[in-house]
């Protein structure tokens, strides 16, 4: 399995996507916090209108404006931005245009909203446009802003189409302004400054979509980063009984005997149900770990992170950050 060796903590523009429901918001938090580590500023953003930064760090709705919401150990700081479609349309057409009263207007009119509706790409682009003006703003001294920016993206069975949308739609604009800065952002996504990670449980579908991901960001020219195992959970079972407990082969008078050593008696219908959980328990195991191999198979990266049974609150994220610091992440920044 290939370590995180802060080979990719170069990339300035951390993208996570991950199929729904599993985590891939926290996750892309816990990395954020990470790598504001030792005193960095980083930007987390999210695109999907959702909320779930907010939620997360227990605040009030985030506005259309880089809000600090965190401070990462070492002095690190974290800031988010939630982009909406109708601001980000307006602060691109004048930065472009210049609009000014003619903005208001648009708005008033309902205009940006009949825009991205007739061009539903036009939403991803303004989102993409906005995450590339982020990475790369400087301050008076010629240094970057940020240190790094972490997406909160799509699902991977967007996050091809949403990353390479501007591509997709570069007839929009031949020549100009916007056709200048599409193309920088064509540059950004597609270069060793963008990667995406990707963030899967150990089950079937989530570790099937990773693969196929793995496979459509390569297709695309997009540079995959690390695979995050998320809500983990430890085998409870010492690693040579795994298989005969999957196979039902439990020895139950065996069971019986270390439960009375430990001054536990148990009826047969108690032990019954604790010899088919173990099954289960080991079933689980055994697929999990089949998940790990696949998932090795692709040679990227790997960090795992355990399941935390009492849910995610801010403290909860600190402790994720924590592991992933402990791995390597953001170390080396």
């Amino acid at each position: 399995m290939t370590q995180w060796d802060g080979e990719l903590d170069q990339a300035r523009l951390h993208v996570v996507s991950g199929k729904g429901g599993t985590g891939k918001t926290t996750v892309a938090a816990a990395l954020a916090l990470a790598l504001a580590t030792g005193g960095k500023r980083v930007l987390l953003v999210e695109v999907e209108g959702r909320q779930g930064i907010a939620q997360l760090f227990d605040t009030a709705p985030l506005p259309y404006s880089e809000e600090w919401i965190a401070a990462a150990p070492g002095g690190g700081e974290l800031r988010a931005l939630a982009i909406d479609a109708e601001p980000a349309l307006l602060e691109y057409l004048s930065m472009f245009y210049n609009l000014g009263f003619a903005g208001r207007t648009l708005r008033k009119m309902g205009a940006i909203e009949f825009a991205t509706t007739l061009a539903p790409g036009l939403r991803d682009v303004l989102f993409t446009g906005k995450i590339k003006e982020c990475v790369g703003r400087t301050d008076e001294h010629g240094r970057y802003y940020y240190d790094a920016v972490v997406v909160d993206a799509p699902p991977t069975g967007r996050v091809v189409k949403f990353l390479d949308v501007t591509r997709a739609m570069a007839d929009l604009a031949k020549v100009g302004p916007i056709r200048e800065h599409s193309d920088g952002v064509i540059r950004l996504v597609h270069s060793s400054a963008t990667v995406v990670h990707l963030v899967t449980l150990l089950e079937e579908l989530p570790v099937r979509e990773t693969l196929e991901a793995v496979a459509e960001l390569d297709a695309a020219d997009l540079r995959p980063g690390g695979v995050v195992f998320n809500r983990v959970r430890p085998c409870r079972l010492p690693a040579g009984s795994v298989e005969g407990a999957a196979a039902g082969e439990l020895d139950s008078e065996a069971v019986r005997s270390g439960l009375s050593a430990a001054g536990l008696d148990v009826d047969e219908p108690t032990l019954r149900a604790l010899a088919h959980e173990t099954a289960e328990h080991a079933i689980r195991t055994r697929a999990e770990d089949d998940a790990r191999e696949q998932l090795a198979g692709t040679d990227l990266p790997i960090v795992s992170l355990p399941d935390l049974t009492a849910g995610i609150d801010v403290a909860e994220l600190y402790e994720l950050a924590e592991i992933l610091t402990e791995n390597g992440i953001g170390s080396t920044r």
